[in-house]
């Protein structure tokens, strides 16, 4: 029996994947209908179940919608930015703590996608970029505010400056860094950093922003990440310290 389970999750996921593949390629195009359950049972030569699980894991990656009814079935759906958005940081994460990727890599990557958004952002920002930049601003100055809502006003604020390039495309791609990255960092480094040093950079940066001084953001980016390798080196010092004292004591 679990022979057989296997074998139908991996038909299921072979299946999901030539349907994809067909709506990459744009042989399915948005609101296109897919055959009935039955008709692609027969196409694949599986069962139904096998079918309906393929169709499932399409759905769960936002590329089909299903409707009920006479009209009903299996449709294309159109992937918007928000839906993707979410899927890039759900993998991103996964990928950052399922691999050996190493701090200065992930550290790396991020700054230095999100300086490449720094002159966009400071020309194009809004009023609610620069608004929810220093809404961060004053939660992170609260004494009182925990670590972890701190990490979270922290990506929040990142959030901002990448939205502020205005580019879809950036905000898609660098959810990823800064929403699977930066939380990973936050975890290494929250306990050892200068909060009043992490809200000073990030005042410089909202202040360059909203000057649209691009420059100016760029080099406080920079200095940012210079403070964020310090602290994750530190970090990964003390973690070996330790290690080797209980290797030592026993």
């Amino acid at each position: 029996m679990p022979a057989t389970r296997s074998n139908s999750t991996d038909r299921s996921t072979e299946i999901a994947a030539e349907l994809r593949d067909a709506i990459v390629a744009g042989k399915l195009i948005v609101g296109d209908r897919l055959p009935s359950e039955a008709e692609l049972a027969t196409q694949f030569g599986v069962s139904r179940p096998t079918v309906r699980e393929a169709l499932k894991r399409l759905a769960a990656q936002s590329l089909i919608r299903t409707r009920r009814g006479a009209s009903g079935g299996a449709f294309v759906n159109q992937l918007s930015y928000d839906a993707a958005h979410a899927q890039q940081i759900t993998t991103s994460t996964l990928l950052l703590s399922m691999n050996d990727i190493g701090f200065d890599v992930a550290c790396e990557a991020r700054f230095a996608m999100e300086r490449a958004c720094a002159p966009l952002a400071c020309a194009r920002r809004q009023s609610d970029h620069l608004a929810t930049m220093q809404a961060e601003i004053a939660r992170q100055s609260d004494p009182a505010l925990t670590d972890e809502d701190f990490c979270a006003s922290d990506v929040a604020f990142h959030r901002a400056l990448v939205d502020a390039a205005g580019n879809p495309v950036l905000s898609y791609q660098l959810a990823g860094a800064v929403e699977a990255m930066q939380p990973l960092m936050n975890m290494i480094t929250f306990t050892a950093r200068d909060r009043a040093r992490i809200i000073a950079l990030h005042r410089r940066i909202a202040d360059a922003v909203e000057t649209q001084t691009g420059a100016g953001c760029i080099t406080a980016l920079e200095e940012l990440e210079t403070y964020t390798r310090e602290l994750g080196r530190d970090a990964v010092a003390r973690h070996a310290a330790r290690k080797a004292g209980r290797t030592q004591g026993s």
